[in-house]
């Protein structure tokens, strides 16, 4: 079979093309975006008629594949780490359903926060749900991997979880390829209650999934993934998860490291190849990247006095991505010691692209609400967050999707007015949408803001699941038909957008005001893919 050069997000996605998916569902998201957008390019997945559509949010996308796993079907659903707290609900409850066809979730964590709010740790989520869950240590790990969590998920009847972080997602390896597999037919689950969480069944299928406990341990004890590595230098016994096994190898030539370690990709945690470490060396290096999960578990398993070091005790920070430098330090070996940077030298923070609406809007904004103060409007996730920064110091929150709709009420409700919402078109999709019904069934006096740049910008300029049929969403949700006005954003029509703003903001009830001009970027995008159509 042939090699390809994959990133890891990809070759999560070959892996459950090769796999036998029928289906991959998922909302964009930094670092998860590319294992959707590789199925959608891949010719096997056209052919096979492998469904890979982008869904509304994490929740749907997480149902949706259960759904086609209740119809015999292997499906994959992906999603960032924040992205798993909008799915909790029937990700949790899926543990307690079980599976008819193998179903495989896929998030992707962001230590350093790069591109999110937080660095929630998705393992936690894998042991709060108790399931099986696995962490690839590189991109042929991530590819095999994700072939076996779906025979993994089909053998027990659970869905699997697939953990992985922005350094193994965004990079690239030869990865070797193996013979696909064929998609399952289409068969209803044997138990027909097996779906029905009322109290009576679904207290079964929770002693179901207790049963089986004993039976994830064991596989994640026998499993290729997770292997004790003998080592001369028993001083120190070494425990590296995921891709911090990487970093451990990179600080020794050859990668022999003269410690025994335990290495795991596969949980839960295989608790005799940790007993035995802990019993043969004097004390415990934890290196993982995220929260302290392993050295807790560790902590609390072998708590006979022998030193167990990591996150929690300082000899690796608290926060923050891993990396080479940090696991020498810890190992107090060599390591390689950077340069600070001169101090003429500035930070760079990230801008709106050049041309931009949103830069149009915030102008408009600012000088409609200056006599007011912008301290009054509450933001959401998405690029124009960058509203927040210099020059334009127009927003002042940004949470989770969704929230700037339901906070302006809030604020409204605590006796504030006016009081803004702003929002893009696919985060009001995502999220927005339940709390502007809050609002107009309360009669709240908020202007919500929408900026509709036809795309799921931040994440590369995906469609969106409301495109041209925002205004009619509005009005069906009750918002005063006179009060969803629109507007192009563009600097020629300024003194309009102001007017439009300023009448709406007086207004006491629910307004909506729609930013309508699609995003620079992907305009840009759309006329070069046009014109290579043409000279094609």
């Amino acid at each position: 079979m042939k090699k390809l050069l994959l990133l890891g997000d990809e070759t999560i996605a070959q892996g459950a093309i090769d796999g036998g998916i029928s289906g991959i569902y998922a909302y964009p998201g930094t670092p998860s975006t590319e294992i959707m957008e590789y199925v959608q390019r891949s010719k096997t997945a056209k052919e096979e008629n492998i469904h890979r559509t982008w869904s509304t949010n994490e929740k749907t996308a997480m149902e949706a594949a259960l759904g086609m796993s209740y119809a015999g079907k292997r499906a994959v659903v992906c999603m960032k780490h924040v992205g798993l707290n909008v799915a909790a609900d029937p990700f949790m409850n899926s543990a307690i359903t079980g599976v008819n066809g193998g179903l495989v979730i896929v998030v992707a964590d962001d230590p350093s926060m790069h591109s999110s709010q937080n660095e929630q740790d998705s393992r936690y989520y894998g042991k709060f749900a108790q399931i099986p869950f696995f962490e690839p240590s590189n991109q042929q790990e991530a590819y095999d991997i994700t072939r076996e969590a779906f025979r993994l998920s089909e053998k027990f009847n659970v869905p699997v979880l697939i953990r992985i972080t922005t350094r193994l997602a965004h990079s690239r390896y030869a990865v070797q390829l193996s013979e696909r597999e064929a998609q399952n037919e289409t068969s209803f689950p044997q138990n027909p209650k097996q779906f029905i969480l009322l109290p009576s069944i679904a207290r079964n299928r929770y002693k179901s999934l207790l049963n089986h406990q004993n039976d994830f341990l064991q596989a994640a004890e026998n499993s290729k993934y997770n292997k004790y590595i003998e080592g001369e230098d028993k001083s120190l016994g070494i425990v590296a998860s995921g891709i911090a096994f990487n970093y451990l190898l990179e600080n020794y030539p050859g990668g022999k490291c003269p410690h025994p370690v335990v290495k795991i990709s596969q949980y839960p945690l295989p608790k005799n190849l940790l007993k035995k470490l802990y019993d043969e060396t004097e004390e415990l290096l934890v290196l993982e990247e995220g929260y302290p999960f392993i050295e807790e578990q560790i902590n609390g398993l072998f708590n006979y006095g022998k030193p167990v070091h990591g996150r929690l005790d300082g000899h690796l920070p608290r926060d923050g991505e891993l990396n080479p430098n940090l696991v020498a330090k810890a190992l107090k070996i060599n390591y390689r010691q950077g340069f600070d940077s001169p101090d003429f030298i500035a930070n760079r923070p990230p801008e709106l692209c050049p041309g931009c609406g949103h830069i149009d809007v915030y102008n408009a904004l600012n000088e409609a609400i200056k006599d007011y103060g912008n301290e009054r409007v509450l933001s959401d996730i998405g690029c124009y967050t960058l509203g927040a920064l210099p020059p334009f110091n127009s927003i002042s929150s940004c949470v989770d999707m969704g929230a700037s709709i339901t906070m302006a009420k809030g604020v409204a409700d605590a006796g504030i007015f006016p009081a803004v919402a702003v929002i893009g078109d696919s985060t009001f999709m995502h999220s927005g949408i339940t709390g502007l019904i809050d609002a107009v069934n309360d009669n709240s006096p908020i202007t919500i803001i929408i900026l509709d740049n036809s795309a799921v910008a931040m994440t590369g300029g995906q469609p969106t699941s409301g495109e041209g049929r925002i205004a009619e969403i509005c009005k069906a949700a009750g918002v005063n038909p006179e009060h969803i006005r629109k507007f192009v954003p563009l600097r020629k029509n300024h003194n309009q957008m102001v007017e439009v703003l300023r009448e709406e903001l007086n207004y006491k009830d629910v307004s909506v005001v729609i930013a309508e001009r699609e995003c620079v970027r992907v305009l840009q995008r759309n006329k070069k893919l046009k014109k290579q159509i043409v000279k094609n």
